[in-house]
């Protein structure tokens, strides 16, 4: 009889927002895998870090430092086989993933090679878009209104056209396109209605308006805009 595979969602830092059924599931298995930059410590390891226990066998996936795809493919090739021979076996694996897994989430790269072959359960985690709307409290959405979630990787004219056709934005992966962003929130007259949310829910949290905001943002960082067009506010 061949293993299961978890994808376990971890929420945005604070391990008190990792749900019981994932600390249950980590207290059951063999194995746990977890995403980690070369040279860097694992951000997901470390939120789960009290709750694995210590005899487990542990699997880091080494992703390298670059911004070609290829070194990272063959990353995940290796954890995946790896966690397969796991697998085989009949033993369970957890796979750690911040956030969850499947919005933005490492683990959908380890469920598209063994999913197939595999029984795969999916244990989502709090979303680092609900984690800044609740640092902020910041009310994202109500009634019929949608959302529109954008990485600040676009170019600026696709970043305005989407912001101009949202009742509410969140902009991801700010890091070094902050300068960008708050240009084009200028540009559509929302920048006043903008806030800025670094590290959400970890003791170095910061929730600022973004004309406040630091010259440099990290990669744990987000812009929310909420028009608030709903008549009933």
């Amino acid at each position: 009889m061949l293993g299961k595979l978890f994808g376990l969602g971890l929420g945005p830092g604070d391990p008190e927002l990792v749900t019981v059924k994932a600390v249950r599931i980590l207290k059951s298995v063999s194995a746990v895998a977890f995403p980690i930059l070369e040279g860097k410590e694992s951000f997901a390891r470390s939120i789960a870090d009290q709750y694995i226990p210590k005899e487990i066998n542990q699997i880091p996936i080494v992703i390298p430092m670059t911004q070609d795809r290829l070194p990272a493919q063959k990353a995940y090739d290796k954890a995946a086989q790896e966690i397969s021979e796991i697998l085989d076996r009949g033993q369970d694996v957890a796979c750690l993933c911040e956030g969850d897994p499947f919005f933005y989430g490492s683990f959908m790269y380890i469920f598209a090679r063994l999913s197939k072959m595999y029984e795969v359960e999916i244990i989502p985690g709090v979303t680092s878009v609900t984690a800044c709307a609740a640092a902020a409290k910041m009310p994202l959405l109500a009634r019929n209104e949608h959302l529109t979630v954008i990485p600040g990787t676009l170019e600026p004219e696709d970043l305005r056209s989407r912001i101009l056709n949202a009742d509410a934005v969140v902009i991801m992966k700010v890091g070094r396109h902050l300068d960008k962003i708050k240009k084009v929130l200028e540009e559509v007259e929302l920048s006043s209605e903008a806030v800025y949310v670094e590290y959400a829910s970890l003791p170095a949290q910061k929730v600022l308006k973004l004309k406040n905001a630091p010259k440099t943002a990290p990669y744990f960082s987000m812009i929310l805009v909420a028009k608030g067009a709903d008549p009933w506010l």
